[in-house]
């Protein structure tokens, strides 16, 4: 059975468990006496065939036996996204525990180690960062369980009408890890000498078209993706940011999910005239905006497929608007599952200008958001210098 964060719990309901080797496997019971807190009455041979009962937990915290034990079912609980922490150093309750043992392996053990996101308690206006810090530390998790062989080739698909963002554009692409990157450039309305210091900067292979500031803004998707050699062809919109692992975290997610079409929550905004960023984990509607879910929605500058299925769904629809929806509309209408994984490597840029392709009025991100911060503050994953 292969075991996968989908289902994941933004916001839990209990505290944490205390996860221990049992004999036969690890097994959860409770932190706290409780008996209200108690995830299963008796011992859970398989922790991972229950992750649904875990969900509602903030996280589990590890009993490490004395000798030696085999950590599959870890990695089982790591690979569903479930938040895992060894104790503290020092620990009354477990004083032989305090420290990760030395047979676990050493990036596990370091994740294990990692209590930051246990530091900001969950309640009150602080319950959304506690939140955002134990999401965080899951994808970590995930990472770590859901390595992908090898090395994907990842077509990046980008259409362009401001020279002026196509540096940093191209410089995010560089810094991304685990993927071998490929830039196709769809030049809209901009002749390649306006961006050819960037593109030799690059340090990436680039390919580029020109195409008339006339010509529909999928057709440039198009023209540019025709040159695509890679496993993968990815969008990437020139004025949003990505973190290092965003490609290689849309990659996990299609292993893992084995959707067709992935693509992130689109959950960070900074809005810059506002010098705010904001958060969305509910629609205007009010209904929750998950993540690790199936969805006929996900973030337009995030979309991934294979390049076979990208030509089978007959790629980006050739009209100037509304290009990453109609695109997703014909992947569904085609057969194509999509998945829609974490947002936390990726923030949209929102202005006041009309060179947005998804015009919304500032005043609209505003009234979605569930948090907001002064100035630009992504989640850590970012990796935000």
């Amino acid at each position: 059975m292969t075991v996968t964060p989908c289902g994941f719990t933004r916001t839990p309901e209990k505290g944490l468990a205390r996860l221990h080797w049992s004999g036969a496997g690890w097994a959860v019971d409770s932190h706290a006496p409780d008996p209200a807190m108690n995830v299963a009455g008796d011992p859970v041979k398989d922790v991972a065939d229950d992750v649904a009962e875990l969900r509602p937990l903030r996280g589990l915290e590890i009993e490490w036996p004395a000798a030696p034990v085999p950590l599959d079912g870890l990695l089982r609980l790591a690979a569903a996204g479930v938040p895992l922490a060894a104790p503290e150093a020092g620990d009354p309750a477990t004083p032989d525990a305090g420290s990760v043992p030395g047979w676990v392996p050493e990036d596990l053990a370091r994740l294990l180690a990692d209590r930051a996101w246990l530091a900001h308690a969950p309640d009150g206006t602080a319950r959304c960062l506690a939140d955002l810090r134990r999401e965080e530390h899951s994808v970590r998790l995930r990472r770590l369980a859901h390595r992908v062989p090898g090395t994907p080739a990842i077509s990046v698909v980008m259409a362009t009408k401001r020279p002026a963002l196509v540096a940093g554009a191209l410089a995010q692409m560089a810094r991304q890890r685990g993927v071998e990157v490929e830039v196709l450039l769809g030049l809209h309305g901009v002749p390649f000498e306006r961006v050819r210091q960037a593109v030799e900067d690059a340090g990436l292979p680039v390919a580029w078209v020109e195409a008339g500031p006339d010509v529909p803004f999928g057709q440039v998707l198009n023209d540019a993706a025709a040159l695509a050699g890679g496993d993968h062809v990815a969008k990437w919109d020139d004025d949003d940011w990505y973190g290092p692992d965003h490609l290689a975290d849309l990659v996990m997610a299609a292993a893992y999910s084995g959707a067709d079409v992935v693509g992130t929550a689109g959950e960070f905004f900074y809005l810059e005239p506002l010098h705010t960023t904001i958060r969305r984990t509910t629609f205007a509607s009010g209904a929750a905006y998950r993540s690790e879910v199936w969805s006929d929605h996900v973030a337009g500058g995030t979309i991934l497929t294979s390049r076979s299925k990208f030509h089978d769904i007959g790629g980006f629809p050739a009209q100037p608007r509304a290009v990453d929806r109609d695109f997703l509309k014909a992947a569904t209408e085609a057969g194509a599952r999509v998945y829609r994984t974490h947002g936390l490597g990726y923030v949209l840029r929102r202005t006041l200008s009309g060179g947005h392709t998804w015009q919304l009025p500032l005043a609209h991100f505003l009234k979605v958001a569930s948090s907001q911060w002064r100035g630009f503050r992504p989640s850590l994953l970012m990796e935000a210098a």
